[in-house]
């Protein structure tokens, strides 16, 4: 078939049409993190928890991917188990999607590509465990994740537990304020470090309800000033972190592995989250998987709150 006759139109799963109808919450969530983010076979369990964490705060989940070239708002579960145990599943942000469909692939979409297809679809808030940014020595490679220019232009609430805390968390901040993101911390005024509590980061702002959240949204749209995305920082408590000590002593390792094995681009956070996941015999695992459920609760409060 010629890619002139082939429908590459977006596909809602049944669920999220029927949320759409009755104008019930709907939270984007995407799947890089069933495909890319998770060791195998948690990462299935994670995926089911984090949709069911959703439901329990009475929202509707829409896990974004792409099944055979065709991009799903809403996959389901027979889709997310194929994207969790495929082998040949690409890592999407927004520039791959027309190829991605193109040559038919299977796709884990990324925290820029979710934003981007939620926003399109008509969702206004997504949950995500830490967002992508400048990388070390990024002043050498020029790496910097996606996930920032495409939030900057993207309107939609992103929760998240910060950057993630193997990247460059000052750099990305100063970024995301070029950029015109506008970042906010969930009843705090310093920026989550992911694994951690604090990243050693403050912030102008603080919203510290559902509801404030959402009057946030709503007074976006009733200016109709600014289309970018709003980044809220939901921080672990200091009980829920991973230790400090230990995180950092990682970090500083896995660092020295990634640049004895060459490790660039698209590599460097999966290899990162995996030497986590290896040096703390788990521990990293169980904050990531505690990170994204909590952000999950809170994406799906304000989703509500604004409905």
């Amino acid at each position: 078939m010629s890619g002139s006759t082939r429908d590459f139109s977006v596909r809602y799963g049944d669920h999220v049409l029927a949320a759409r109808r009755a104008g019930h919450p709907i939270v984007a969530l995407e799947s890089t993190i069933v495909s890319h983010g998770l060791p195998r076979p948690d990462n299935l369990r994670v995926a089911r928890e984090i949709e069911q964490t959703v439901r329990a705060a009475g929202a509707v989940p829409a896990t974004i991917g792409m099944v055979a070239g065709e991009l799903v708002v809403g996959l389901s579960d027979a889709e997310i188990e194929r994207l969790a145990a495929g082998g040949e599943v690409a890592k999407l942000s927004v520039r791959d999607l027309a190829v991605a469909a193109a040559r038919g692939a299977d796709g884990a979409t990324t925290v820029a590509a979710t934003s981007a297809i939620a926003a399109s679809a008509g969702i206004g808030v997504f949950a995500t465990g830490g967002l992508g940014g400048v990388h070390r020595e990024a002043n050498v490679t020029y790496d910097e994740s996606a996930d920032l220019v495409t939030l900057a232009r993207t309107p939609i609430v992103v929760v998240c537990a910060g950057v993630k805390s193997i990247l460059d968390v000052g750099a990305t901040l100063e970024r995301l304020e070029t950029l015109g993101v506008a970042v906010a911390g969930y009843g705090s005024r310093r920026f989550g470090g992911f694994f951690v509590t604090d990243s050693g980061f403050d912030l102008d702002w603080s919203l510290d309800s559902p509801e404030q959240v959402a009057a946030a949204m709503a007074a976006r749209r009733a200016q109709g000033v600014h289309d970018g995305a709003l980044v809220l920082s939901n921080a672990l408590g200091v009980d829920e972190q991973l230790d400090p000590e230990l995180h950092d002593r990682t970090l500083a390792e896995g660092l020295r592995l990634l640049a004895r094995e060459g490790v660039t681009g698209k590599a460097v956070t999966p290899f990162l989250l995996s030497h986590f996941h290896a040096a703390t015999q788990g521990r990293s695992l169980a904050v990531n998987v505690r990170v994204i459920l909590r952000n999950a609760d809170l994406a799906a409060r304000i989703a509500v709150a604004d409905a």
